[in-house]
């Protein structure tokens, strides 16, 4: 029926219409809206212009210039956040805090994120002019865009012997890279750890599950239920990180990045510390369609090994609660704060030294 109707609704169009009609953004728009009808704040449709960006994302790597961009609310400009050591940006010398203000000579200014976001992605090896401000000079690079890994992970050893692993996701690479800096940082000393999971969005379970696995001893560490009422249940071998835990969560924790949190508090082994969660219970699997577009749709529930939902309770509260106004939420999202600096890192850091 949904399908004979809009079949019925295209062919007026089509016909009757007095304009142009472009088939292929008439289906993204009735896709978009038949996904939006739905009322589900976690599905959505991904365009097939975008849908292998939207791959790529998921396993934490894209064809691009190595640069994290953000746009001012105020002005419209569009400074660079973060250049990835390594990348084409980082070898041309750009640097955070530079300005773009053209792409292959066009003017950005009165550009969107995602139009500005379109001019700087392309096919790997080819090329793009980019003109940046830096002080009160422009100057312009060519780049080569390559295959870039975005960050997953970032670790160091504090003071008093704590270690810091902040996890930014946990799509591809995850588990095995924080897996690598918590062994790195036992090398050089770590007594204790701190898990950052603010703004991780989650990602994979296999990854939620590899890395419990990794740090938890024998037991369930992860349980979901599909659609079909389909029961799947992750378990962790003896081995372990025998190690005191405190895991940082903020309002921007989701998913995967709760369950972490909530699993490792409710075995005993961390505390958890910042602001209540986001609360989602839910995970997806995205669906290729005929056109190479896609949709993404929760299909189950999971809970941690004591039948916990986060979504039921409504997100999880910390052992410590730990607010932090907007200036600082937005620098910690930034990563432009120091753990000296940084509220939460320091409630953490009195835990673990008791």
């Amino acid at each position: 029926q949904i399908s004979q109707k809009t079949a019925e609704l295209y062919a007026y169009l089509d016909h009757y219409f007095i304009g142009e009609t472009d088939a292929a953004a008439l289906s993204d728009a009735a896709s978009s809206a038949m996904v939006d009808a739905i009322g589900d704040e976690w599905s959505y449709y991904i365009p097939a212009d975008e849908y292998q960006q939207h791959l790529d994302m998921l396993q934490n790597a894209y064809v691009g210039i190595g640069i994290t961009i953000t746009q001012d609310e105020d002005t419209g400009a569009f400074p660079i956040v973060t250049v990835t050591d390594g990348g084409p940006a980082a070898s041309a010398g750009l640097q955070a805090g530079d300005v773009i203000t053209a792409i292959n000579g066009q003017d950005v200014t009165a550009l969107s994120m995602s139009e500005l976001r379109s001019l700087v992605r392309g096919e790997e090896g080819t090329t793009l002019s980019l003109t940046y401000r830096r002080g009160d000079t422009e100057s312009t690079c060519t780049l080569t865009r390559g295959n870039i890994e975005t960050e997953v992970v970032h670790a160091q050893l504090l003071d008093g012997g704590i270690g810091y692993v902040r996890i930014v996701n946990f799509r591809g690479r995850s588990s095995a890279e924080a897996q690598a800096a918590v062994e790195d940082l036992m090398a050089q000393g770590a007594t204790s750890l701190i898990f950052d999971v603010r703004f991780n969005p989650g990602g994979f379970v296999s990854e939620l599950a590899d890395l419990l696995d990794y740090l938890m001893p024998e037991g369930v560490v992860f349980r979901s239920v599909d659609y079909t009422g389909k029961e799947e249940i992750y378990e962790s071998d003896a081995d372990c990180v025998d190690l005191p835990m405190v895991v940082l969560v903020n309002g921007d924790s989701y998913s995967a990045a709760e369950h972490f949190a909530a699993t490792l508090k409710e075995a005993g082994l961390a505390t958890v510390v910042g602001q209540k969660t986001v609360g989602k219970g839910r995970f997806q699997v995205v669906y290729s369609l005929l056109d190479c577009s896609g949709v993404g749709l929760p299909i189950g529930k999971y809970f941690t090994p004591g039948g916990v939902n986060m979504q039921d309770e409504g997100g999880l509260v910390p052992d410590v609660t730990v607010e932090v106004d907007e200036d600082t939420y937005a620098a910690i999202r930034a990563s432009t704060l120091s753990p000296a600096d940084d509220p939460q890192v320091q409630a953490a850091l009195e835990v673990l030294k008791g």
